[in-house]
Formats: C-alpha cells, sequence, structure tokens
C-alpha cells in the first residue's frame, strides 16, 4: 500500500512540475487542454492564472462524472447543466495535466488574444450545455476561432457511424451467406 501512495506522490509531483510549466508559457487568448483520461476538459487562459470555462455543477470536466440525462439536453438549462465561469488554473487542472492547444490554428484563422479574453469574458453566467452541441471545448473554439465546434464529439460521431457502417455490411453478408447456404441446401435435396 505505501508503494502505491508513494507512486501516486510521484505522479502528482510530476503533474504539477508539468502544470507549472505550462502556466508560465500561457499567454491570454491560448486555448487549454485539461486531459482527463477518455476525454479532454477546454478552456480559454485569460491571464492571471485565470481560465474560462464552461462548468457544471456536478461535472465540469473535473471529476468526469458524465450522466447520460446530460448528453441530449436541448440548451442545457433544464437541469442548470453548466454556465460559463473564471475559474483560478490550479483548481480547474486538479491532478490531472493541462495543455497549450492551439493546434486549430493550422486550419483555422484564430482571432486576436484581446478578441479572445472579451469573447471569453462577454460569456461569463451564460448557462447551457449539451455534450454534441454546446459543450466545454465548443466554448472555447468560439472564443478563439469564433466557430463552435468540438473534434471530440465529430471523432466519436464518426467512429459511430463507422462501427455502425460496419455493423450494417457485417449484417448483410451474413444474411447474403445464409441464403446463398439455403439455396444450396435447397438444390441438393432436390437431387
Amino acid at each position: 500500500m505505501a508503494s502505491h501512495a508513494g507512486c501516486s506522490e510521484q505522479r502528482q509531483m510530476r503533474n504539477y512540475e508539468h502544470n507549472l510549466k505550462i502556466l508560465e508559457q500561457l499567454t491570454p487568448g491560448d486555448r487549454v487542454q485539461f486531459k482527463r483520461g477518455v476525454y479532454s476538459h477546454w478552456g480559454v487562459y485569460i491571464g492571471e492564472r485565470k481560465i474560462v470555462h464552461l462548468a457544471g455543477e456536478d461535472n465540469d470536466g473535473i471529476n468526469g462524472n458524465i450522466q447520460v440525462k446530460h448528453v441530449f439536453t436541448i440548451s442545457g438549462k433544464t437541469f442548470n447543466k453548466a454556465r460559463v465561469v473564471v475559474d483560478d488554473f490550479w483548481d480547474v487542472v486538479g491532478e490531472d495535466k493541462a495543455f497549450i492547444n492551439n493546434d486549430r490554428d493550422k486550419k483555422w484563422s484564430a482571432l486576436q488574444p484581446d478578441i479572445i479574453v472579451k469573447n471569453a469574458l462577454e460569456k461569463i453566467g451564460q448557462e447551457g450545455y449539451n455534450l454534441i452541441c454546446s459543450n466545454c471545448e465548443h466554448f472555447a473554439n468560439f472564443c478563439r476561432y469564433g466557430l463552435s465546434k468540438s473534434d471530440q464529439v465529430d471523432n466519436f460521431l464518426t467512429g459511430a457511424a463507422a462501427s455502425l457502417a460496419i455493423g450494417v455490411a457485417v449484417a448483410i453478408v451474413h444474411a447474403l451467406t445464409r441464403k446463398f447456404k439455403d439455396k444450396n441446401r435447397d438444390k441438393n435435396v432436390q437431387t
């Protein structure tokens, strides 16, 4: 048990040192990605160790307590799911790792840093959450690029569509194979 606690403390120290370096490199307007395991939480850095992000009462991307009831909300307001808030960098990162992630700058035009910060600050207090069309990544991308998109959602939906297509193809092949076997069996019975 003691060795497990030691490993956990070492990981926390490594994460702290990593996050300290990231915090020192952040500039206002940066998109900040907080890796939470199977998904990432996103926010916008506005300076002075502050992150503006779409945070929820019971799941702000910090604890990973994703609930099905929030996936298909119309506006999020029904459940008071999330609102845009300003939090200290250390409160948002928790024990995870943060990354400066402006990779979309390669394909999309980033707005000027003061406009990005203004976009973020103007949304403070706004309520609404929908995993598919209004999540924390949509928010961060809107602030930085003026585009409300989420790679996590797009990748998930593409994967789901591909899985569905593969499932349909397998079902068709299975049905055709079965039909062909039935025809051959009927032929053999007749002869």
